[in-house]
């Protein structure tokens, strides 16, 4: 059977002693964004890729055909929400505002490119909930960016800060390009622009951004620039993920991967097992997979196939993680990698392994592809790769599944070690801040297994219960205004 939700932090029927009960029927939700940062199918610039910057311009192979349609991931944010609320027993009043964002910007991005001509592009940030803090969340440049995708991003963020006990609420932003046909000076007009534009509602107190799909530390340092040139001093804590030269942490580039790795291991500890005895694969070899890739086998954990948006490769004695990272950097993809076997990027998702990471791009796991996962665990690196009838389907078959607002976490504590060493102009070293990220997320891990287990729910919805719980309590206990 599956971990499920209940003990250690507070129980269903102790949340509903301090929260409205809710009436009859499933509450309406009104509208409210990695796949996870470094998912495989990420449209990047060079340097920012699905595997670290080649050393010079490669053309990729083709990418393989796109995977059918599935839940959006709204959709799926939406019927997760759903089942927290139920559980928690809220009022449809409590589960509407839950529901809905708090801000929209939705801004015109025009761009006059190197020949001279001009472009529009659409620009979005949503602010889904700030009662427990300023808005913390990713900006991401992709040609699939639409506000739906960007609501349900801000969304998660809200929980997955909460799960962590962060003192942010959820937010995210992003831009409707594909940044791999533009040049760096493009770029940095088009993030330039969108920074003005959006200048209003962000700040170190306010809206905190990071890195996510399509952007990079780079990105970063535009914005901190941008916004400090308007406020007429040097901003660092507006962003985090920026470069180290300029107020940046360490750590932060493989934050998400330790973490996932960090929930991975204490999954398999709750098992009896460890990490040093299972197979694993990985879906996504970008800035979370291969970094997951490297840390796994690095932990002892036999990785038997990774794969991009172009395709795969298995080994089923172990791949050579080092070995085939170099070979990612000097092509820009796992494909054509010597020392395995070649795979296609879905078929990944059904191999014979015991440990999946799914670090791609939201929704692979719908209900017919679950039904043929063979992993005993499923440790989710990417943001929503799991849609709710896939997830059905996987507690349904005992298959355990670490969520994505747990497991890859790891990249916004770091992301907030960040902001607290640039509000106090003191850094940290490198072993402090890896030492209490894993802290932070075995404590969150514990929180979460314990309830699942005196609930008798999925970790899933064990952490979706105590994320929404407590921001629904901070709302109880701010009020309402006026």
């Amino acid at each position: 059977m599956p971990v499920v939700a209940g003990g250690g932090t507070v129980g269903a029927a102790a949340h509903r002693r301090h929260l409205t009960p809710s009436r009859k029927g499933t509450p309406g939700m009104v509208d409210d964004v990695v796949t996870g940062p470094g998912a495989a199918g990420d449209p990047r610039r060079p340097g920012t890729g699905s595997a670290p910057a080649p050393t010079q311009p490669l053309t990729p192979p083709t990418p393989l055909t796109a995977p059918p349609p599935h839940a959006g991931p709204l959709e799926t944010a939406r019927a997760q929400l759903a089942s927290a609320v139920q559980i928690l027993g809220l009022s449809d009043g409590v589960a509407e505002m839950l529901a809905s964002p708090r801000r929209e910007i939705n801004v015109s991005v025009p761009l006059r490119r190197d020949d001279g001509t001009v472009q529009l592009f659409r620009g979005y940030r949503v602010q889904h909930n700030i009662s427990r803090g300023p808005g913390k969340g990713g900006l991401r440049y992709a040609p699939s960016v639409d506000l739906d995708e960007v609501r349900a991003l801000a969304m998660w963020m809200t929980w997955k800060c909460a799960v962590v006990e962060l003192p942010y609420g959820g937010a995210k932003g992003g831009v409707t390009i594909d940044p791999r046909h533009y040049s760096s000076a493009e770029l940095e007009r088009v993030t330039r622009r969108y920074t003005s534009e959006i200048m209003p509602v962000i700040g170190p107190e306010r809206d905190i951004m990071a890195p996510d799909v399509g952007t990079d530390a780079q990105t970063m340092a535009w914005i901190m620039d941008t916004y400090s040139v308007n406020q007429g001093y040097t901003i660092p804590a507006v962003v985090t993920g920026k470069p180290i030269d300029i107020g940046g942490s360490l750590g932060r580039p493989t934050a998400t991967s330790r973490g996932v790795v960090h929930a991975a291991r204490a999954a398999l500890a709750d098992a009896g097992t460890d990490l040093r005895e299972v197979s694993a694969v990985v879906q996504g070899f970008g800035k979370v997979g291969s970094h997951a890739a490297r840390f796994l086998a690095e932990a002892g954990t036999r990785v038997v196939a990774v794969s991009d948006q172009y395709g795969g490769v298995r080994s089923d004695d172990g791949l050579d993680v080092p070995a085939l990272l170099r070979h990612a950097q000097a092509t820009g993809s796992v494909v054509g990698f010597e020392g395995g076997e070649p795979l296609g990027d879905t078929d990944i998702l059904t191999l014979d392994a015991d440990l999946l990471v799914p670090a791609a791009v939201e929704g692979v796991l719908d209900e017919a592809t679950a039904r043929q996962v063979k992993a005993r665990w499923v440790v989710e690196g990417a943001n929503g790769p799991t849609t709710a009838g896939g997830d059905r389907v996987l507690a349904e078959r005992g298959i355990t599944v670490v969520p994505d607002i747990l497991a890859n976490a790891g990249g916004v504590v770091v992301s907030y070690f960040e902001w607290v060493q640039a509000n106090q102009a003191y850094w940290w070293t490198e072993n402090e801040i890896e030492e209490r990220l894993e802290r932070r997320m075995l404590e969150a891990y514990a929180a979460v297994a314990r309830t699942a287990r005196a609930e008798g729910i999925t970790l899933r919805d064990a952490a979706l219960t105590i994320g929404v719980r407590r921001v629904a309590e901070a709302h109880q206990i701010r009020g309402l205004y006026p």
